[in-house]
């Protein structure tokens, strides 16, 4: 008898699982409100920990003042104002978002033929070429950016080709340690991020109006990597390269003017958000994300 209650006890359990599994379903299909919120709470929370905490704490110090023994609360237009009244951080936006429009043009004028190509080349063809595009993804930003160090150089290949050819008789100099040398070196990098939401809108269809979802998206993504640059202006830019990044980065490490570092990161911040503004007017932004075919 002692056997056959310890067998009859698994049945059961089981038994009461599957009818406790059956009433959730229930319950979830008669609210189906509860059904949305469960899914939407893992979603939320990592909106919440990963984008609303830290723009909220950006806020929050822009408010404060630094001084030599930390940051104090201020609660003043101060650090706006300051950006404001100086000419050197609004001119170094205008020039960032100048470089980064010229990144994006040139991209998007390389990009779309090359990627129409694919889009109507044999299919052995194509996927060879799309991993050749792929390939400078293999390795190191910094080693791609630091690439372009012996080509422009003074003694790089390029002044070299020219001096072999009789071109120039003494090395130039205009090719490294500038705005040039920084657009050229990202419109290298991130080319592929255009390359590739082109090529998949033009695979599905034909016309530009169609493929205007891809279009945007590669817009979108080189002109906000672009806008943000850090590394490739610190080590090819030079004092004419410099973009806004590398003055928000240097509050932080730099100078350690932590509120005045939130206010720049919050003006990067109003900028990308403007140009996702700007991007709907032109197509849906969950088709250029590619929710939505």
């Amino acid at each position: 008898m002692a056997i056959e209650g310890a067998a009859a006890r698994p049945a059961v359990s089981a038994s009461v699982g599957r009818s406790a599994r059956r009433d959730l379903l229930a319950l979830l299909n008669r609210w189906g409100w509860v059904k949305v919120l469960l899914f939407l709470v893992p979603a939320c929370l990592l909106l919440t920990f990963y984008l609303v905490i830290p723009i909220a704490m950006l806020i929050v110090m822009s408010f404060y003042r630094s001084t030599l023994f930390g940051v104090v609360p201020d609660f003043s237009w101060n650090n706006y104002l300051h950006f404001w009244r100086n000419p050197m951080f609004p001119n170094l936006l205008l020039r960032s978002i100048r470089l980064a429009v010229t990144v994006t043009a040139i991209s998007l004028l390389v990009s779309y033929p090359f990627a129409y190509f694919l889009a109507r080349g044999t299919r052995r063809f194509r996927t060879t070429l799309l991993i050749l595009v792929m390939v400078p993804f293999w390795t190191s930003y910094l080693i791609r950016t630091m690439s372009w160090l012996p080509i422009l150089g003074i003694k790089g290949v390029v002044n070299y080709s020219l001096m072999t050819l009789q071109i120039v008789s003494n090395p130039v100099e205009v090719f490294l340690f500038n705005q040039f040398s920084v657009v050229l070196t990202l419109i290298h990098i991130y080319l592929p991020y255009m390359v590739v939401p082109i090529y998949l809108s033009l695979d599905r269809h034909v016309t530009l109006p169609l493929s205007l979802p891809g279009v945007v998206g590669g817009i979108v993504m080189v002109f906000i990597a672009a806008f943000g640059a850090y590394v490739t202006p610190k080590l090819l830019g030079g004092s004419s390269g410099i973009m806004f990044g590398n003055v928000l980065a240097d509050q932080y490490s730099g100078t350690f003017n932590w509120p005045f570092g939130a206010v720049l990161a919050l003006i990067m911040i109003a900028v990308v958000l403007g140009l996702l503004v700007v991007a709907s007017r032109f197509t849906r932004l969950d088709a250029v994300f590619g929710a939505r075919a």
